[in-house]
């Protein structure tokens, strides 16, 4: 038998609804497919976060959007603004893009300056906070300093990637992020997991959560494995 509950792989799942050519009839049919498969979120794109939490009210399944996705390069303030209003159209967590231009800079003090701000920010709201590094274009010591600041600031994820960059999550940046992570600090991996197969090897390496669109694709298989009757769902968006 799998050494898994279902719950334990769905409860992986941020599904994914951030492709800008989704319409909002496919929104709406991604939301139904994170709600029939009882993930652990929906990041959707900021405009349709509103009515994505109210859809989700009520359930097991969070409501969570972008805040300078995805290229990072945004102001503070702009991104303040982005997260106030996020929290307020009922964000439960945040995924923030760190500003990768000051990280390769080596601008360290506003890199830390920008996550703490959004960190409490969050946190002060009593919702949760998730730190894209956007790994592709970094390397291993920008990667770990990354991750000394977001275990000293007390970030709730880091995160590999967007998704959107030229390559995702990759078993070695998550090795290296769960390494040199704090255990009070979560790892997320996007793009790249794809099937029932990946989503175990990446949880045997203490991921915790995983931006995904082909949901039905990952946990369907779980759920045949573990007896239970598959969900129909309709075939998966682009994207992650």
């Amino acid at each position: 038998m799998p050494d898994y509950t279902y719950l334990d792989l769905a409860k992986m799942i941020d599904h994914s609804l951030l492709n800008p050519t989704l319409s909002r009839a496919e929104l709406e049919k991604g939301i139904q497919l994170a709600l029939d498969f009882d993930c652990a979120s929906v990041c959707i794109m900021p405009y349709a976060l509103a009515d994505c939490a109210a859809r989700l009210k009520g359930s097991n399944v969070r409501a969570s959007t972008t805040i300078g996705f995805p290229h990072g390069g945004h102001t503070t303030e702009i991104k303040l603004a982005e997260a106030k209003r996020a929290l307020a159209d009922g964000g439960e967590e945040l995924d923030m893009v760190v500003n990768i231009s000051a990280v390769l800079s080596g601008a360290w003090d506003l890199v830390a300056a920008e996550i703490k701000a959004l960190t409490e920010v969050t946190h002060d709201a009593g919702q949760k906070i998730k730190v894209i590094f956007e790994n592709a274009y970094l390397n291993d010591e920008q990667k770990i300093r990354l991750c000394e600041i977001c275990g000293e600031i007390g970030v709730d994820w880091v995160k590999t990637s967007t998704g959107y960059a030229p390559g995702g999550a990759t078993i070695e940046d998550l090795k290296l992020m769960r390494a040199h992570s704090p255990e009070s600090v979560q790892v997320k991996a996007a793009g790249g997991v794809r099937t029932l197969e990946g989503l175990l090897e990446v949880r045997a390496l203490g991921v915790t959560r995983c931006g995904a669109s082909r949901t039905a694709e990952m946990l369907n298989p779980a759920r045949a494995a573990l007896g239970m009757p598959e969900i129909s769902a309709a075939p998966a968006s682009a994207g992650y």
